[in-house]
């Protein structure tokens, strides 16, 4: 029988009681917020109009909110739709020990479940916080390889932790969730293929059905192989997973989920850094501008490196396109900066070829440096995303980011339901007013 410590041990951390951690769940909060906010504010994306179609189509059982859904559709479908509404303008929250974005995966199907089960608002939020933290785990669990191979670690590690919150919430023991996990070895997917399409969003709204397609399947009497994740044709060794047992350390006891980042700028988060030191730069009159050198480490190359973006969804992915936006004045956490007309403008695309990107194996995943050469007088920045973020700083940001997206007011409602922990179905019907 193949061993599954990885597995057992998410599993047993998922049917635990919730202690000591206090800390993540004021985090979780704010994450709670952020996903409200941009998901309201994604809920006319192409993509949201194409999921909630798929929605009515299909019908079903009344069981959750799904933003811009009437009436209440299956729980999983509910999964699927505000997944991948939360995530169609990629402004969500990243966390950079798996690269991924917790939230748009875990919280959709912790909502999801728990409206359809009734249960208390407080135990959603608990469900959530174990499902991401499982999440960052399993893709620490995967590794770089995985990443770099091509699979997106938002739907893939996101799809376990989408699966242990849904569990969590429908009462599984260990084994149960155990089961979960495998269940999900043949089920999680999702590829950087689609990155600069409609299908990156999808994939965060896969991560979340999948999840509570599973915990739902077990419940039901589903019997999987419990190895699904880890045996030698589990999902973990067949895409590239390395496999690495440190992603267990200080499981229950140190939160890894304190340290994911909310995102200020609507784009990649592999772009923030550069954009921070860019800020420390750029002159009030672009046209002296002779050249932007951005250094930053090799991995990005791969995700947010469009020289020409055509769209703006290829913006959001795009170096040269954000510098070149910075330097003209556009403000990158405006949602209206990333569009198909700024794509094709000519002066921005002037500006895009003065940008040089290389590779830096030296410098962190999380940091850039920027050089920018003005009248030919050569000035450099660098920012690191990990720099310590005290936490009344990061609700000050974030709650500015949603009033932003929002207005003050409707954000003033949706902090006092997530304060007062209210029931998941008062969630879903405040965020389908808005």
């Amino acid at each position: 029988m193949t061993e599954t410590p990885l597995t057992d041990a998410l599993a047993r951390f998922a049917a635990a009681p919730l202690t000591g951690a206090e800390r993540a769940q004021e985090v979780l909060k704010l994450s709670l917020l952020d996903w409200c906010a941009v998901a309201t504010a994604g809920h006319n994306e192409p993509v949201a109009q194409a999921v909630r179609a798929l929605a009515a189509d299909e019908g079903g059982t009344p069981q959750a909110h799904a933003i811009g859904c009437d009436p209440l559709v299956p729980a999983r479908m509910a999964a699927l739709v505000n997944g991948t509404i939360s995530h169609a303008l990629d402004y969500d929250d990243t966390h950079f020990a798996h690269i991924g974005h917790p939230s748009v995966a875990v919280i959709p199907a912790a909502l999801a479940m728990g409206e359809r089960l009734g249960a208390i608002g407080a135990a959603v939020q608990e469900a959530a916080l174990i499902g991401v933290e499982a999440s960052i785990r399993v893709g620490q669990w995967l590794g770089r390889d995985h990443y770099q191979a091509g699979f997106h670690q938002t739907a893939t590690a996101g799809a376990f932790g989408a699966g242990l919150a849904a569990g969590r919430l429908l009462g599984l023991d260990a084994g149960q969730l155990a089961d979960v996990m495998g269940l999900l070895g043949t089920r999680a997917s999702g590829l950087k293929s689609q990155f600069g399409t409609m299908g990156k969003p999808f994939n965060a709204g896969i991560a979340a059905a999948n999840g509570v397609e599973a915990a739902l399947l077990v419940a039901h009497g589903f019997d999987p192989r419990r190895a699904g994740l880890e045996d030698a044709q589990g999902f973990g060794p067949t895409h590239h997973g390395a496999g690495d047992m440190d992603a267990l350390q200080g499981l229950g006891q140190i939160w890894l989920f304190e340290q994911v980042s909310h995102k200020f700028h609507a784009c990649c988060h592999g772009l923030h850094a550069a954009l921070e030191a860019v800020a420390e730069l750029l002159p009030a009159d672009p046209d002296g501008i002779t050249s932007i050198e951005v250094a930053t480490h090799p991995r990005w190359l791969t995700v947010c490196n469009i020289a020409s973006p055509a769209t703006g969804l290829e913006a959001k992915f795009s170096y040269a396109q954000v510098m070149a936006l910075a330097a003209l004045g556009y403000d990158t956490a405006r949602l209206g900066t990333f569009t198909d007309a700024l794509a094709r403008d000519p002066q921005v695309k002037a500006l895009r070829q003065k940008v040089r990107v290389t590779p830096d194996e030296t410098l962190p995943e999380t940091a850039t440096r920027v050089r920018l050469t003005l009248n030919g007088e050569a000035r450099e920045a660098s920012h690191d995303l990990l720099t310590p973020l005290p936490l009344s700083t990061r609700a000050v940001k974030v709650r500015a980011k949603a009033e932003a997206l929002l207005g003050q007011d409707k954000v003033r409602d949706l902090h006092g339901l997530i304060e007062k922990s209210a029931a998941p179905g008062e969630i879903g019907a405040t965020l389908c007013k808005l």
